[in-house]
């Protein structure tokens, strides 16, 4: 038996495969309908209106419908589709045992424990016919697949064919108003649709199954008396064939193989058993341990089973569906109905070779596995699971091709598998001494080679060498040398394809491929939730297979894709351009033709066979959300450019890929200002600066443009906006623009016109200008600032430009490699230029770059006159100078003028960044200033949410981590990463993790001042330092597994010592509330605090339990004090109180029962006792009641409780 799906349920009393969807109903004893799909394993939904257990239930043939009888003596018809119920049919009296849909008709059959099978039309939604006759319960009734006949089972142990001829007659519409007639007096005198045919007695007990078979005049039958019956109709009689004895208990069903000439039956002795139809005997038993089973369901048009059993159902085949093949250059050998063949792809021809020898044994999967040619000595070896693992050796005559009526007498042999090694060698694994046998064709063993692991199977791998398979890892041995040339950690292998040039290999498991080259070196491995079928090479390396419903491809790379859906499983065996040529499951040879398109595109990207690439964007209709993004995420977005029309994602796709004349234009279309901003800043980042001034003058972002005007030390255009500015009536603008100009008139007379007449007299006279100091000093009168004679005064003037304008060198902008064929492709108009680009060689193309020898120094757009003529013959700028504000023409991109002055030398990587690189530490991530990476580790790890108490500790730790170099006065700072344990011995090329300014040590020393401040009784303080020590864990890096541990004793320590503090804040807080005060202090004793802490919170909760009248609660604190070692003040007290309390009840009924385990809430402060729900905090682990699931931890205040979190790692030796 294969087992293709299980499932863990109620007891499965009815069962229905839907003809053409891989889906299955089963109805439960709790009166559950599910729905599944057995081929993904997945619930798809699930009914449940019926009142009590559900026995039967059938899919219709063609429309989305399915019906099902219950024992609450309904019989409903449900929309699969709409999910619900349609319509209810009523008329039963008793429990419904089986309800079936007719395949032709509108018409439902159901069997009743009421002693009657009703006939129902689903579309009028009425019973037509009621048979009676049985006269004890009927078990299950079922129309014949071809004929107009039910055949029913009932517990009065006998099994009646019924004719129904007259029924169909009546539904189908008399031709002539005659026959119109009679059918109307049947109707009014009672005629009989309905009549007993047969009556077939024989069983001793009552009978519970009985079916149809799908062709023959047959019907089996099974019976509470242990046995199954097989009986034979013919139009006058029916009688008793034979009776199959073997099961221990009732047999629930029984029924007839669809494919092949066996039946199946199962019972309540815990086992299905199947017997061969035409002998009459069994041929093979599977049984369950625990489970009866109930119902069996055979698939419409599938080799597939399903049978319900007490703890849910499983779906299986009997036997392997794939046929034995062999791919030798053009020719296919494969077995088909005990025949060896033989297919010419070229051709297309297919012959019969030699017949194949049946196996001896009666039972299932005996016939051909596999298949092993020689092409050179025309010798085939065919191996079977017969006798445990056999192979046949045949010889294929090269002239009898196409009679195929000799039969030849194979030498045989047993072992695991049997291939050939080398033109007239084979290998046979023995398995019991797990040894490769190697023979030759006359079947002599001519060398024995032990195995180097525990082999299972044998495949080929290349001349004179064995791929062994164990369970969980395959090697390549060379038999020769007795070498292992290469292994491999891979699940286990089912089948293996190599390429033709045998350098690659693909290994194929249930749902995984791992593709390797010929020593074994892992290339990539694919994950599949269907199971994988077969593949198949095809001429360019791209690995072709199928699953059960798809055909896909796989680059070498591990990129893989859909090609086409299956509407049935195949097996490939060769792909050649197009064409995918595969065996069916009947042994058919099938040709598919495939769209290829897809995945040659990817190949030739990836192999960067651009002209390749080129051609097929031109010609082919290669588009898709799907491709743009493939594009975009291998880094080509320059190609996905060519794809997109919508402006929104060609201006990204540009900006990615920085083509700034695309983003100019898809700019200009969108026109809104957060494009023209994200414009701007990657022009900017090209040292683009006219494109820059454009995208800010569409904004009218004065202030970015006066700013870039001085960075580019254009001074006539910062005075155009200190004008502008002037005409918009701004202060702040005018008063920018005149400093960056150095214009100290100009200063003092804004100063002075704003009414800062003291700011414009100290800028005036400190700069030289006494006329207008004088002025000004008049105007001011006594009320003149003191400048100060003492301090030395500096000049606020700017640096006078050196270089005027123009673009700079701080990126070059490569031109990609498909940017002349492309930039023009994608807009119309651009005719000619695609044609010349696709035919020019790459590189040698004009590419619009500026004569660096005939062009001035600054390439400004305000070029010199006797520039402008060099510009044109090259291509150059051609702008205009731009009057502001209005909004001007778009300048061209100049982005690669500049390519071949200056070439920025290539950064290398910053130490910080090779410290993240390999770390899951979040503490090294926040040291090297990746803050947002750490608060992600640790959102991951502990489901750290509120990091706001933590942004003091990220600081330090990044401030902390590095040193800071002033190198000259000009020059910015030039930081330096500072790393842990460094010396001048140490290689540069080594680098070792940051050093942390926290330290596990520290933690040691505020443990003890906490602990200080809590003996001291000053608790908002010792809950300040409990909780610093709780936010600095998280960042945290030790060294060994030990102290992992003790980092995670002291989380422990800390969450307890919190929790307890913060009742006792809340003890202080409760004035009014005696009863409460009382509870909390009660629930402080429960924290696991350090003795010296736990005598002083028994003494406290002792002391407030007396005065609030609670006297028992009271004594048991004064007990629990007494045994922890009190001091001499505090074991006297509490023999007092204990003297006092006596026998005396508590006045108050407090909500703590200290008998009685629990925890403390760190939300609500309530109990949670032992087995209550609660949720936990996944960074410090106090509990909480479920309804503060998703909220802030109140204890340790940054983790979410309830959050998931893979736990604390504070140690590289966590990663190892």
């Amino acid at each position: 038996m294969l087992t293709k799906f299980e499932t863990k349920s109620n007891r499965v009393k009815g069962l229905s495969f839907h003809s053409k969807r891989p889906w299955i109903l089963a109805s439960l004893h709790s009166g559950v309908i599910q729905l599944w799909d057995y081929r993904m394993g997945t619930l798809i939904d699930r009914f449940d209106e019926h009142d009590g257990p559900v026995r039967g239930v059938h899919f219709h043939k063609s429309q989305p419908l399915f019906v099902s009888g219950g024992d609450d003596y309904k019989i409903k018809v449900w929309n699969y589709k709409t999910h619900r119920c349609l319509f209810t049919l009523l008329g039963h009296l008793d429990y419904i045992r089986t309800v079936q849909f007719h395949d032709e008709y509108p018409w439902i059959v159901s069997a009743s424990d009421d002693q009657t099978i009703r006939i129902w039309n689903w579309q009028s939604r009425t019973c037509i016919s009621v048979l009676t006759g049985h006269n004890h319960y009927v078990m299950c009734a079922s129309f014949h697949p071809k004929e107009d006949l039910i055949v029913s089972a009932s517990l009065d142990q006998t099994v009646r064919v019924w004719d129904i001829g007259a029924l169909r007659k009546k539904t189908v519409s008399p031709a002539d108003d005659i026959l119109r007639l009679s059918q109307m007096n049947t109707d009014l005198f009672g005629g009989v649709d309905a009549v007993v045919k047969y009556v077939l007695e024989g069983h001793d007990r009552g009978v519970n199954w009985a079916s149809f078979h799908p062709n023959l005049p047959l019907i089996v039958s099974g019976a509470d008396d242990r046995q199954v019956k097989l009986w034979r109709m013919n139009d006058t009689k029916a009688w008793e064939v034979d009776t199959l004895r073997g099961h221990m208990n009732n047999v629930s069903c029984v029924m007839f193989h669809a494919k092949q000439d066996i039946i199946v039956s199962n019972s309540e002795d815990k086992s299905i058993r199947i017997w061969d139809a035409t002998k009459r005997t069994a041929i093979q038993t599977f049984r369950r341990e625990h489970d009866r089973f109930w119902i069996l369901s055979a698939h419409p048009e599938m080799n597939l089973l399903a049978a319900g059993h007490d703890s849910g159902m499983i779906v299986f085949k009997l036997e392997r569906e794939r046929p034995a093949f062999s791919v030798t250059g053009d020719c296919l050998y494969y077995v088909k109905d005990r025949f060896l063949r033989f297919y010419e792809f070229s051709h297309q021809k297919d012959n019969q070779v030699v017949p194949i020898r049946r196996p001896g044994s009666v039972s299932l999967n005996q016939g051909p596995r596999t298949l092993s040619f020689s092409p050179t000595e025309n010798a085939v070896l065919i191996c079977s699971d017969a006798d445990g693992g056999t192979y046949e050796l045949y010889n294929v005559p090269k002239d009898n091709v196409g009679r195929a009526d000799v039969v030849q007498d194979a030498k045989k042999g047993g072992g695991g598998s049997a291939v050939f090694v080398a033109r007239n060698r084979f290998a046979v694994l023995d398995k019991s001494t797990n040894q490769a046998l190697v023979k030759n064709l006359k079947n002599e063993i001519v060398k024995k080679s032990p195995l180097p692991i525990a082999t299972d199977a044998i495949f080929y791998a290349g001349t004179g060498n064995l791929l062994c398979r164990a369970e969980d890892k395959v090697v390549i041995f060379d038999l020769q040398q007795r070498l292992i040339l290469g292994e491999l950690q891979v699940p286990a292998v089912k089948y293996i394809v190599w390429s033709s040039d045998m350098e690659t290999v693909a290994l194929l498991s249930k749902h995984v491929i791992v593709i390797a080259n010929k020593k074994l070196v892992h290339r990539c491995t694919l994950h599949e939730t269907i199971r994988v079928k077969s593949g198949a090479w095809d001429e360019s390396g791209v690995f072709i297979y199928t699953t059960l419903n798809h055909i896909k491809y796989c680059l070498p790379n591990g990129d893989n894709g859909i090609i086409r859906t299956l509407d049935v499983p195949i097996y490939l065996t060769k792909v050649s351009g197009s064409s995918v040529y595969c065996l069916d499951r009947d042994g058919k040879n099938r040709v598919i033709t495939i769209d290829a398109t897809e995945y040659i595109f990817k190949l030739a990207l990836l192999r960067k066979k651009y002209d390749h690439v080129m051609s097929m964007i031109k010609n082919s209709q290669l588009c898709g959300q799907a491709v743009i993004a493939y594009l975009q995420q291998k880094g080509f977005p320059e190609v996905a450019l060519h794809f997109v029309k919508d402006e929104r994602t060609r201006f990204n796709l540009a900006l990615e890929s920085g083509n700034i004349q695309i983003a100019v234009a898809s700019a200009k279309e969108i026109d809104e200002k957060d494009h023209w901003y994200r414009l701007g800043i990657e022009a900017l980042r090209q040292g683009n600066t006219s494109i820059v001034e454009y995208a800010y003058q569409r904004t009218k972002n004065f202030e970015r443009l006066s700013f870039l005007y001085l960075v580019t030390g254009n001074k006539e255009k910062l005075s155009k906006m200190l004008r502008i500015a002037e005409m918009k009536n701004d202060v702040m603008g005018q008063f920018h623009n005149a400093m960056y100009l150095g214009d100290i008139q100009e200063r003092v007379k804004i100063l002075e016109n704003a009414g800062h007449l003291h700011l414009a007299y100290i800028t005036a006279s400190t700069h030289g200008l006494i006329e207008t100091a004088e002025r000004l000093a008049a105007e001011l009168g006594d009320d003149i600032p003191v400048i100060p004679k003492e301090k030395t005064h500096s000049l606020l003037l700017p640096p006078a430009p050196l270089l005027n304008g123009g673009d700079w060198p701080l990126l070059r902008v490569m031109r990609g490699i498909f940017e002349g064929g492309l930039d023009n492709a994608s807009r119309p108009g651009y005719e000619d230029v695609e044609e010349e680009a696709s035919g020019a060689d790459w590189g040698d193309e004009d590419l619009d770059i500026v004569d660096v020898e005939r062009v001035i120094q600054n390439g400004d757009a305000d070029a010199e006159v006797d520039d402008v003529e060099a510009n044109e013959e090259n291509g150059g700028w051609e702008l205009e100078d731009l009057e502001l504000p209005p909004e001007a023409v778009t300048p061209s991109a100049a982005g690669n003028t500049r390519a071949s002055v200056f070439v920025a030398p290539t950064q290398g990587m910053s130490v910080s960044q090779i410290w993240i690189q390999k770390s899951s530490l979040a503490g090294e991530h926040a040291a090297a200033g990746n803050f947002d990476t750490a608060m992600r580790l640790l959102n991951r790890q502990l489901g750290i949410n509120n990091f706001s108490p933590l942004k003091q500790i990220f600081m330090e730790l990044y401030t902390g981590s590095h040193t800071y170099l002033p190198a000259f006065a000009a020059a910015p700072v030039i930081s330096i990463a500072v790393e842990k344990g460094w010396t001048e011995s140490t290689s540069p090329n080594v680098r070792s993790p940051p050093s942390l300014v926290f330290k596990f040590s520290q933690l040691d020393e505020k443990l003890k001042a906490a602990y200080r401040a809590t003996t001291e009784g000053k608790f908002p303080e010792a809950l300040r330092l409990f909780l610093n020590i709780l936010h600095i864990i998280p960042i945290i890096v030790v060294d060994s597994r030990r102290e992992v541990d003790e980092v995670k004793e002291l989380i422990e320590i800390a969450k307890e010592y919190v929790l307890g503090l913060k009742i006792e804040v809340k003890r202080k807080e409760t004035k009014d509330d005696v009863i409460r005060q009382q509870e909390l202090a009660a629930y402080f004793t429960n924290c696991k605090l350090q003795k010296v802490h736990t005598r002083l919170v028994l003494t406290s909760a002792m002391t407030i339990c007396f005065k609030g009248g609670n006297y028992a609660t009271a004594t048991h604190f004064a007990r629990m004090l007494l045994e922890s070692s009190p001091t001499d003040a505090q074991a006297k007290k509490a023999r007092q109180v204990l003297q006092a309390c006596g026998d005396k009840r508590d006045a108050h009924q407090l909500n703590y029962d200290y008998r009685n385990p629990f925890v403390v809430c760190g939300a609500t402060f309530v109990p949670i006792y032992r087995g209550q729900k609660d949720v936990s905090c996944p960074y410090c682990g106090a509990r909480f009641i479920p309804s503060i699931q998703g909220k802030l931890c109140t204890v340790c205040e940054i983790a979410v409780v309830g959050a998931d979190a893979s736990g604390l790692l504070c140690s590289p030796t966590q990663m190892r």
